[in-house]
């Protein structure tokens, strides 16, 4: 088959794939335990399922516009100014088929071939694919445990070239759950302005954070809010990961352009769930709470133990529901014969050994780690650590 160039720059997902391959196990009755997970554990709240069980009786099942209903997007920016201290106007706000299609829009519609993207590492796995996607170049950064996995303005600085188009900043961190402060924001926010890029803020974990406040980088003024497209969703904050609702704020001009982009691909994103998110960013937050104090609950317990596991470290996460596991103490050891000389060597060990599923650090940039999600019970993950430590006790 003749495929495209542009699609066969594309890689399929990995995170995808170790958990399509862990359930797979699972179907053949192996009692796998997933640290895989991108989303919570928790069931969409009733008051926002009860939303869409009104819309249905309603009859709000055809189109709606494109960029999403007036309501929707009066309930955004009554979000932002309370949440974020941002003011934005209907008009500046699109609504899409989940945060990582508004991550997609943002992109296809600000880079070209031939434009530079900086990018820290480690970085959610589709960002260097939507770059290629547009024939643009990743600029990597790559960031250490010393800088608690964050880049430096003299980073940033030194980085950007006259072909830099955009900077891709995401706090709270997948995979690390690392939280820019305010501070560094802004002396990021200085770099950026200096050279003229932008910055797309993937801002998806903002409810899901835990030591400090979510601080938005386009909130510390009206310069750099006007070079930012803030990328956020109701996915992770209210459990709806499969009701597919993103969302994104800019300038005018810009959301034209993606709300253009967006009318010949996938039009208006389903009018049901539309209508729960109103409910979901207008309605009770209760249950937020509750799933963020059990998700530190179950950080503490997963820092502790992974860190009292020889060959094993982690930093304690700021925010989202990762641990960013470093492995280089146990890399180049080896199991039943085999020699573990990467991340993928150990999440397939790993999986095939103690059936305990992880994602290599590979995809996101930095080998020398694993993804390990608390998005699953405490009693998954006191029986997958120590699955883990058993392994690692094994190895020669």
């Amino acid at each position: 088959m003749l495929l495209s160039e542009r699609v066969r720059r594309i890689s399929p997902s990995p995170t995808l794939g170790i958990t399509a391959k862990a359930n797979r196990m699972k179907q053949e009755g192996i009692n796998v335990i997933g640290f895989g997970a991108g989303e919570p554990d928790f069931d969409t709240p009733n008051n926002i399922k009860e939303a869409a069980k009104k819309a249905l009786d309603k009859g709000f099942t055809k189109y709606t516009p494109t960029s999403g209903t007036k309501e929707l997007k009066e309930a955004i920016c009554a979000k932002f100014k309370k949440d974020n201290a941002l003011e934005y106007t209907t008009d500046e706000i699109l609504v899409s088929c989940g945060a990582k299609h508004s991550i997609f829009n943002a992109i296809v519609a600000l880079c070209e071939e031939g434009d530079e993207v900086i990018l820290p590492s480690p970085y959610w796995v589709s960002y260097p694919e939507m770059i290629k996607f547009c024939k643009a170049e990743a600029i990597v950064l790559n960031t250490t445990e010393k800088t608690k996995f964050k880049i430096t303005p003299q980073q940033l600085e030194q980085a950007i070239t006259p072909r830099t188009k955009l900077l891709i900043l995401n706090s709270p961190s997948n995979p690390t759950g690392m939280v820019y402060s305010r501070q560094e924001l802004e002396a990021l926010s200085e770099v950026i302005l200096k050279a003229g890029i932008y910055c797309l803020s993937d801002e998806i974990y903002e409810k899901v954070i835990y030591d400090q406040p979510h601080i938005s980088i386009a909130s510390l003024n009206k310069q750099i809010k006007e070079k930012t497209i803030v990328i956020n969703g109701v996915s992770k904050a209210y459990s709806m990961t499969g009701w597919r609702i993103g969302y994104c704020a800019a300038v005018k001009e810009l959301i034209q352009a993606m709300s253009n982009l967006q009318d010949h691909s996938t039009s208006n994103p389903t009018s049901i769930a539309q209508a729960a998110s109103i409910e979901a960013l207008t309605g009770v937050q209760t249950d937020i709470e509750k799933m963020v104090s059990e998700f530190r609950k179950r950080r503490d317990f997963m820092v502790e133990r992974i860190n009292s596991i020889k060959g094993l470290s982690t930093l304690k996460p700021e925010g989202a529901f990762y641990c960013w596991v470093n492995i280089s103490g146990i890399l180049n050891k080896s199991i039943n014969g085999k020699k573990l000389t990467n991340s993928l060597d150990l999440a397939d060990a790993l999986l095939q050994d103690v059936y305990v599923a992880v994602v290599p650090g590979g995809v996101f940039g930095d080998d020398n780690f694993i993804r390990l999600s608390y998005a699953t019970s405490m009693e998954n993950i006191i029986e997958g650590l120590n699955r883990i430590e058993q392994f690692v006790e094994k190895l020669k």
